[in-house]
């Protein structure tokens, strides 16, 4: 079986500051993780191997730096790693780069995808599907188990407040939680390997035959972030507790009226 698992290299903040001209994060100074749910995914193909052979592969599109994420998953056993990164990317909204994500994998090859559901950075949960709706092969989101069971995957999917049990055929591609396990330590003997293997590198020329070089990047995405601001604080509250319980009614009735709540 040939897996290969997109990753993520995200902020290891909830505070991110943001570009105002261009709505993108700024991530200068701010120090940077695997996506967790993308982490996830990572175990569950290393798992997958172990049990049915075959290999597994990273896949991460990003500046020059997220070479380090796709470092640390060769430590953590992955068999080889492809970096995808091009200025002509940058600014890639979901579709966009699904697009350019596609181009790769299917330049690559696979029996099975795994993605995180969605990054801490964007929470948008679109990437993975957008792959495989590009890819035209089936696939199972918010995976919560995942087993191999001959050509098949068999996927708990969690929905709501229930579950679902699907089984699909390969080749196809599976979103994956954070709760679908707890992934690996990178060993001293992983980490010395990492550093000894070479991480492929794909820009721009390398993939552009595989789709329109007008739809990718940001101004070729087809959606943009209209406006965004940093969370904003909430003016502290009023405490009434010198009144009695009827005056406290009165009062607090009168600032309703006075906002036009009521």
């Amino acid at each position: 079986m040939k897996i290969v698992v997109c990753i993520k290299q995200v902020p290891d903040t909830a505070e991110v500051k943001l570009d105002p001209k261009t709505n993108t994060l700024i991530r200068e100074g701010v120090p940077s993780i695997i996506n967790h749910d993308d982490k996830a995914g990572l175990e569950a193909a290393l798992r997958l191997r172990e049990q049915c052979g075959g290999t597994v592969s990273a896949l991460c599109m990003g500046p020059p730096q997220a070479e380090g994420a796709l470092r640390e998953a060769l430590a953590m056993g992955v068999d080889e790693a492809y970096l995808l990164s091009a200025r002509e990317f940058g600014g890639s909204d979901t579709y966009a780069t699904a697009t350019i994500i596609a181009a790769a994998l299917r330049k690559i090859g696979f029996d099975l995808i795994i993605t995180g559901r969605q990054a801490i950075d964007g929470d948008t949960a679109q990437v993975g599907p957008q792959i495989a709706e590009q890819l035209h092969i089936p696939q199972v989101s918010y995976a919560e188990e995942l087993r191999a069971e001959g050509d098949s995957m068999i996927v708990k999917r969690q929905f709501e407040d229930c579950s679902h049990l699907l089984k699909v055929a390969t080749p196809c591609l599976i979103t994956a939680l954070s709760e679908l396990n707890e992934p690996r330590y990178m060993s001293v003997g992983g980490i010395v390997d990492a550093y000894e293997k070479e991480i492929t590198v794909w820009g721009f020329e390398d993939l552009k035959e595989a789709f329109n070089p007008d739809w990718i990047g940001l101004q070729g995405s087809p959606t943009n972030v209209f406006q965004s601001f940093g969370k904003q604080l909430r003016a502290p509250g009023v405490v009434l507790n010198s009144l009695s319980a009827d005056e406290a009614v009165e009062a607090i009735m009168q600032r309703l009226i006075q906002r036009h709540l009521i």
